[in-house]
């Protein structure tokens, strides 16, 4: 599952690129780390589900570290109830005794042979027609996960338990009761049978189950992607699997799994899977600490970041927001996203950078009538062919070399040489060469939102 928005390590996390696609911890992202888990010989290739819009992040994060997946997109968000309900149908289209392992793309585990053998263990007990989870002990009393009491041995080996009681996210007072009586916290991963869950789903959440089977049943092929039908999808209650199911479920199961185990959910995990020195300070990227201790500093390549005299807060800096933060707090970042969301602020939603199926672009600067980008197009890559009716632009190649159509013309535009584009005129980029093309694009114009663009022609079925 690959589709939420991560709004809890904002402002490196942001809707339009979510937690799962950033390296939040070591050189890769956790959607990478969490495909690499799989790459023991008891899972079948991978089922991506993840959000429309992230497409082509999938895409090239996949290529990234050479690995394969079936690639599933929601044109609308339902909650992973109806993730859940999809992953099933697939399933079951292979054959109803499929065991399906539903996993998180924004967790960590940093003992993968433990991970593995843990699986291993869940799908012995969900061939049995179990439900299963893997449940991690509490190192404090958090309210954001939900909460497994466990009884006897399901299965001979005595590794899987039942759950007698599965409760998703109680207050403070009730957490540090579950804690003592030895409660374990729920990881958010799943393995079933494809027919168990269906049964499930038809009994405590139909709605759910029919429209999951029908976005399946109506759904197409969209570049290498298969698309989900919005209008069936939009049907189905916006319900967690772990209200839709798990507290409701009989068949409810769990892996006791010390694998050490993170959802990565705040500033504060952050901090704690992070490498520190003798006074408990992490830096990563460029940053200097003095007088101070137990800090974490994330600082983009272009902002020295500094920390003096201010012990246990996590300072994070990026183009265009700065977040500092006592790490006691890290669960108000939410809260805060929330209330720049009321306020419209574009910062909440949105980097600077944003990232395209041919590379990105970045603004740098913008003003009344004028907004200026750097463009990076990958080697082969091709923007569409489109026009504009409120703005002119004006490409100066900085790096590689742009073939760009302009009107019934076919020009290449070498390093340090520069094309202008009327407003009105048909134009689409490609880079022929082998290394990225980086440009600065000038707008001028009236209107120089992204919606006056009226594509002609895309090879990403953008039209």
């Amino acid at each position: 599952m690959c589709g939420g928005s991560g709004t809890r390590v904002w402002p490196e996390s942001r809707e339009s690129l979510p937690k799962q696609f950033i390296p939040l911890v070591g050189a890769r992202s956790t959607f990478q780390l969490t495909i690499e888990n799989l790459a023991d010989d008891l899972f079948e290739t991978p089922i991506v589900i993840s959000n429309q819009d992230y497409r082509f992040l999938v895409f090239e994060q996949l290529k990234e570290i050479d690995r394969k997946a079936r690639i599933v997109l929601e044109p609308v968000r339902r909650d992973s109830g109806a993730a859940v309900a999809v992953g099933a149908e697939l399933a079951a289209q292979l054959g109803p005794d499929t065991i399906v392992a539903i996993l998180a793309a924004d967790h960590i585990v940093r003992d993968r042979a433990g991970f593995v053998d843990s699986c291993r263990q869940a799908a012995l007990a969900a061939a049995e027609g179990y439900i299963v989870t893997l449940g991690i002990k509490p190192s404090e009393a958090a309210t954001g996960y939900g909460y497994i009491k466990t009884g006897k041995a399901v299965i001979e080996a005595g590794t899987v338990l039942k759950a007698e009681a599965f409760v998703e996210k109680p207050d403070a007072a009730t957490a540090t009761r579950y804690v003592a009586e030895s409660y374990l916290w729920n990881a958010g991963n799943f393995f079933f049978r494809a027919d168990v869950m269906q049964d499930e789903l038809r009994q405590h959440a139909p709605l759910i189950l029919e429209a999951a089977i029908n976005a399946v049943l109506k759904a197409r092929k969209d570049y290498e992607f298969l698309l989900l039908d919005k209008e069936a999808l939009a049907q189905a209650p916006k319900k967690s699997i772990d209200y839709a199911v798990m507290e409701l479920t009989d068949k409810a199961a769990v892996v006791p799994a010390d694998i050490g185990w993170s959802d990565v959910g705040t500033w504060a995990a952050v901090y704690e899977l992070s490498e520190r020195d003798t006074s408990g300070n992490s830096i990563r990227g460029d940053g200097i600490i003095m007088n101070a201790s137990n800090v974490h500093i994330r600082s983009d390549e272009h902002h020295l970041t500094t920390v003096v005299g201010v012990d246990n807060v996590v300072v994070v800096t990026t183009q265009d927001a700065i977040l500092v933060i006592d790490r006691a707090h890290g669960d108000k970042v939410k809260q805060l996203v929330d209330l720049m969301k009321t306020q419209n602020r574009r910062e909440a939603l949105e980097h600077k950078r944003s990232y395209r199926p041919w590379g990105y672009y970045q603004s740098i600067d913008q003003g009344e009538r004028y907004q200026v980008k750097r463009i990076v197009v990958k080697p082969g890559a091709r923007l569409s062919l489109q026009k504009h009716f409120h703005r002119a632009e004006h490409w100066i190649v900085v790096r590689g070399t742009a073939e760009v159509t302009r009107n019934n013309e076919i020009i290449l535009v070498h390093e340090n040489e520069s094309i202008y584009l009327p407003i009105g005129t048909i134009h689409r980029m490609t880079n022929p060469g082998k290394i990225d093309l980086e440009l600065i694009e000038v707008q001028t114009g009236s209107y120089l939102g992204e919606d006056d663009i009226v594509r002609i022609e895309d090879l990403y079925n953008r039209v």
